[in-house]
């Protein structure tokens, strides 16, 4: 599919780069996260994570070991950042405030799966293509409203009710995250009442060329 028919080109062009050529079940499906948000919008990410989960048969380590991925891409994302975004004043605060709080959402779910008696899964490199301070805007947008969407799509195949209240705590801060975020580009922070729905089949079929 051509960069031109996509919703969020940034997202198609997020990698994940695994030194052993061999990626994890949770990267295959932040993987797919992301093409679904770049080929419908981040409205999709979670119907396709709902999925996506259901099929693999991981339980709840294999929730949080997705979960965790993320975080590790919202962490890296940030603590890049503060050398790349170019950015000062009350968006270099949010900046160090979001890198905070991502990284103490990695610790959260690593300490979470190994109390499980679960191993974490280990922290994948990424790239982010952005150049300035209204580019990283940009991107902070998409990778906040995919992570709201993501742990919404993950939360129906949580069984343990622990679990699934640690996952609702963070998810609340992510919506918050995304409203500042949102706030600094000038746009409105909560767009619609009710994220839209699209027949998962549909997005499956979008996803199958960006997957290996």
């Amino acid at each position: 599919m051509s960069q031109d028919k996509l919703v969020h080109p940034e997202l198609a062009a997020v990698e994940i780069v695994d030194d052993s050529e061999d990626l994890s079940r949770s990267e295959v499906i932040l993987k797919g996260a992301l093409a679904a948000g770049a080929v419908y919008g981040t409205f999709m990410v979670g119907p396709f994570v709902r999925r996506a989960l259901a099929m693999s048969g991981g339980g709840d380590v294999g929730i949080l070991n997705f979960a965790l991925t993320l975080e590790y891409l919202e962490s890296t994302f940030y603590k890049e950042a503060k050398s790349r975004a170019h950015a000062s004043g009350e968006l270099m605060k949010l900046i160090d405030l979001l890198a905070e709080d991502e990284q103490q959402h990695v610790e959260a779910l690593t300490a979470t799966i190994k109390k499980l008696g679960g191993k974490p899964v280990k922290e994948p490199k990424f790239n982010f293509e952005y150049n300035d301070a209204a580019g990283f805007l940009k991107l902070a947008q998409t990778f906040e409203d995919t992570g709201v969407s993501a742990y919404n799509g993950a939360g129906p195949s949580i069984k343990s009710k622990e679990v699934l209240g640690a996952a609702g705590s963070i998810v609340q801060v992510e919506a918050r995250h995304a409203a500042a975020i949102r706030l600094q580009n000038k746009e409105e922070p909560a767009p619609e009442a009710f994220d839209p729905a699209l027949d998962e089949a549909q997005v499956l079929k979008a996803v199958e060329p960006f997957i290996a």
